[in-house]
């Protein structure tokens, strides 16, 4: 009952500091608004490519290759590609090396070759597809040659590309990328969600410092239950924060939030009990002051590898940062959430959660073990 009461204590008192509304939540929302806004083209889901301009070299040395790429060319008139004839003395891989043109195809006797720049992946993406289904077409058209002579012309008038495309793109769940604004919200959840931590720390040094513990230590309670309500009273806190930002970006921004909140929630709130452990163990090794600027200096530097301030996407190779990245509460939170809402994989809040636990388990012991020992509180 007194672990309640204390718990019910810290729950009021918090909910009357305004500086808990603007740093846990005024703050993250502006943030989510301002960054999702501003960065709204970094989620871009098309990209341009432009007019293509491809180098052709016909030898002549294959009269029915050469009609069945001439009608390719006019079928593809409309579709950004440009195919231009080389002259005999000119070197065609030479052209596309130094940039005048963007691909290479060579007609001869054995059939097509195309050489790709690589100067643009998509671009040469692009020749490759189209190119890879005019062979397959052209390829079709010699074996009814072979089988029934005089049949090609018809086939080549039936298979006429005018009535259906090169390249066929098919999106499995197109709509479900994330946006800025999807991003963003789950970053600065995610973040404020380790941000406990600040508010974890003052659990106890705030009741020194307002001259409380002196009398918390006198009545008739036990360290534990004292510990036990703060802990508890900080965590329901924390949870309702991170539950109002979620229904505030759900609402108010349209952010996607998927349909296992259950998953979402496991995993935010493991954050926000390993946050509060964090806290709560930093505060009893280093004074007041050392320990805001400490705990600070590691959740800017966790928000920072996470994700939170710039897009990282799930299954980005990040390189050498990739190694700090990895080391940040907030990146193991924005990869399992991102993998639950988006790819329906809710198996990996597990890692996550026993991962944010454990740390949690020996952050609090920890903490407990100090106070134990510690006179007072």
């Amino acid at each position: 009952m007194n672990t309640l009461s204390i718990a019910l204590k810290e729950l009021k008192r918090e909910t009357r500091n305004r500086w808990t509304l603007v740093f846990m939540l005024a703050f993250p929302i502006v943030l989510m608004l301002i960054l999702g806004t501003a960065l709204s083209n970094a989620f871009g889901g098309t990209a341009q490519v432009g007019d293509i301009r491809v180098l052709v070299r016909d030898n002549g040395e294959n009269p029915a290759l050469t009609q069945a790429f001439g009608i390719f060319v006019k079928e593809t008139a409309d579709m950004g590609l440009s195919f231009e004839s080389l002259a005999t003395e000119i070197d065609g891989r030479s052209e596309v090396e130094k940039g005048h043109y963007d691909e290479y195809v060579e007609l001869g006797r054995q059939g097509m070759s195309l050489y790709l720049s690589g100067w643009n992946a998509i671009q040469s993406n692009v020749v490759q597809g189209m190119m890879a289904a005019f062979a397959e077409r052209y390829n079709a058209i010699l074996a009814i040659e072979k089988n029934t002579p005089g049949q090609a012309a018809a086939a080549m008038a039936a298979s006429s590309m005018k009535t259906r495309d090169y390249i066929k793109e098919t999106s499995i769940t197109a709509d479900r990328q994330p946006g800025s604004l999807d991003y963003y919200a789950l970053a600065m959840t995610s973040m404020i969600a380790l941000w406990s931590s600040l508010s974890a720390s003052r659990l106890i040094s705030g009741e020194i410092r307002q001259g409380t513990s002196t009398r918390l230590a006198a009545s008739p309670i036990g360290k534990g239950e004292i510990f036990a309500g703060k802990v508890l009273g900080n965590l329901v806190i924390n949870m309702l924060c991170v539950l109002i930002l979620i229904l505030f970006s759900k609402f108010a921004f349209q952010a996607y939030w998927g349909n296992h909140p259950a998953a979402v929630l496991a995993v935010l709130g493991s954050e926000v009990v390993m946050g509060v452990s964090l806290g709560l163990a930093v505060s009893y090794v280093l004074k007041d002051a050392a320990t805001q600027g400490v705990l600070m200096i590691l959740t800017q530097v966790a928000s920072f590898f996470g994700g939170a301030y710039f897009p990282m996407g799930a299954d980005e190779d990040l390189g050498v940062i990739g190694y700090a990245a990895n080391l940040s509460p907030i990146r193991w939170a924005n990869v399992a959430i991102t993998r639950i809402i988006y790819n329906d994989q809710v198996s990996v809040m597990w890692p996550v959660v026993a991962l944010n636990l454990s740390l949690a388990i020996v952050l609090l012991a920890a903490a407990a073990w100090m106070m134990r020992r510690k006179e007072g509180l």
